[in-house]
């Protein structure tokens, strides 16, 4: 069986649910936030809050497509029978939101025949709500946005996150160290879904990031994608847990060569 559901519609789902989360969030923020496990290392921590966000989008999706699969980073997995999935990131950025610090953000990304169609993503601190449906380019805020014009690397500002293993976030800061002698600067938000958005509302002019899952990156790709980037890995294929790349066309080449140089310098 597959769904019947259009892209568009399959986005308001997700962008009600997504703010629905967002408020949950904040209002989160007056109480008292506790760390309640790790994941992946000692420094991939999780919260209370993650996993009552997912359980609420992901009942809440599933009262109205209750033939949906679901794969959420807190372990919501469900085989569907619509031929729609949902891939829900409840809270990225769960170390900002631990600390009550800006950089965090709800992401759902709805995905048919294995193409992502429809995603957003809410920062809820700044009132931002990126959202994007194949085909149809992206917005902030209902508004049409597109990437940076910049054409030359080495005025670039680029945006990267680490991942959590001890011996990953050394080979990264390793690179970090090679790449910020030929751009303009780095920034490091700690959410790449908003990173990503940041990208496609041209708040930066690229982003990298190696070890992410599709939780991460699913609405984001979409979204910077939809504003005009190119989102891809190093080996010329799409954004993977391997390597994640964003960047409008014209950097996107002299970037991709950069960072592929700068890790193999590392091996």
């Amino acid at each position: 069986m597959t769904s019947t559901a259009a892209p568009a519609d399959l986005l308001e789902v997700a962008v009600r649910h997504a703010q629905r989360a967002a408020a949950s969030l904040i209002e989160g923020l007056s109480r008292q936030r506790s760390m309640v496990g790790h994941k992946s290392s000692p420094t991939d921590m999780v919260t209370e809050m993650d996993r009552e966000v997912e359980r609420q989008i992901v009942d809440g999706i599933l009262r109205e497509r209750p033939g949906d699969a679901v794969l959420g980073e807190e372990g919501a997995r469900r085989d569907g029978t619509s031929g729609v999935r949902w891939i829900v990131d409840p809270l990225d950025g769960t170390t900002n939101y631990l600390y009550g610090h800006p950089g965090f953000a709800v992401s759902i990304a709805a995905e048919v025949g294995g193409g992502v169609v429809a995603g957003v993503v809410v920062d809820p601190l700044h009132g931002d709500v990126f959202s994007a449906v194949r085909g149809e380019g992206a917005r902030r805020n209902g508004e049409e946005i597109r990437v940076s014009e910049e054409t030359e690397l080495g005025r670039a500002l680029l945006a990267t996150g680490f991942g959590y293993d001890r011996d990953r976030r050394v080979r990264q800061a390793r690179v970090l160290v090679d790449v910020l002698g030929q751009v303009r600067d780095i920034r490091r938000m700690g959410a790449a879904s908003v990173d990503l958005c940041s990208v496609a509302c041209g708040r930066v002019d690229g982003y990298w990031e190696a070890g992410l899952q599709p939780w991460d990156f699913a609405a984001g790709a979409l979204i910077a994608s939809e504003a005009g980037a190119v989102v891809g890995d190093l080996a010329g294929g799409p954004p993977s847990t391997t390597f994640t790349l964003a960047a409008p066309p014209a950097l996107f080449g002299d970037l991709r060569t950069m960072l592929a140089r700068a890790a193999a310098d590392q091996v």
